[in-house]
């Protein structure tokens, strides 16, 4: 009879992070930011001296679902901060390559979500309209990236991502920062905003 494949994970924190079936007990923050500063969006294909980090990433879209709901609370700001948790062992891969793997890919996405969620106190699925709102943002981010770093004309990436209004990405810009910076840039919000919670 064959061995069963490995389905987990060791962690630099020690935590062994069973992929198909992971637990909130298995999730560090250190882990995440130290890993979401490694994935590099785009597939690493953006201009400048280190890769766009999924970090880097999460972080701006935090700062614009903020701009999109500014009362928001922080637990929802947390959330928009950990939207792209998962990634920090499955990946990044790029919106054709999901389609083409098809909807595992999506499975495995919501069970790490779930775990992530739990772990840092936000309930295991986030409201529809404020996945809907994180989920804009998230777009404002791509498109931004795909103009400044990713080599899009400007009409390409608003047919791709819809074109965002100019008063929610006023003053921002695509920051390429080294790993080491941005994982404690991710750790340092996550802690400021599980503070307010």
């Amino acid at each position: 009879m064959a061995k069963p494949a490995r389905a987990w994970q060791r962690m630099l924190s020690g935590r062994r992070l069973d992929l198909l079936d992971p637990t909130p007990m298995d999730i560090e923050i250190e882990d995440i930011a130290h890993g979401l500063a490694f994935v590099a969006r785009w597939n690493g294909q953006t201009r400048g001296d280190f890769a766009y980090s999924v970090a880097e990433h999460s972080l701006l879209v935090e700062e614009i679902f903020g701009r999109i709901v500014p009362d928001s609370p922080p637990r929802w700001r947390l959330a928009a901060l950990l939207h792209d948790a998962p990634e920090y062992v499955i990946g990044d891969m790029i919106s054709p390559v999901k389609a083409s793997v098809g909807p595992s890919y999506g499975v495995l996405d919501d069970r790490l979500s779930t775990a992530v969620h739990l772990r840092f106190g936000l309930p295991a699925q986030v409201p529809v309209t404020v996945k809907k709102q994180i989920k804009r943002a998230d777009r404002i981010s791509a498109y931004m990236e795909a103009v400044q770093i990713a080599g899009f004309a400007e009409p390409e990436a608003a047919r791709v991502f819809g074109r965002p209004s100019e008063t929610l990405m006023q003053g921002l810009s695509i920051l390429l920062r080294p790993p080491k910076t941005v994982r404690a840039a991710y750790t340092a919000r996550h802690q400021e905003l599980l503070s307010l919670i």
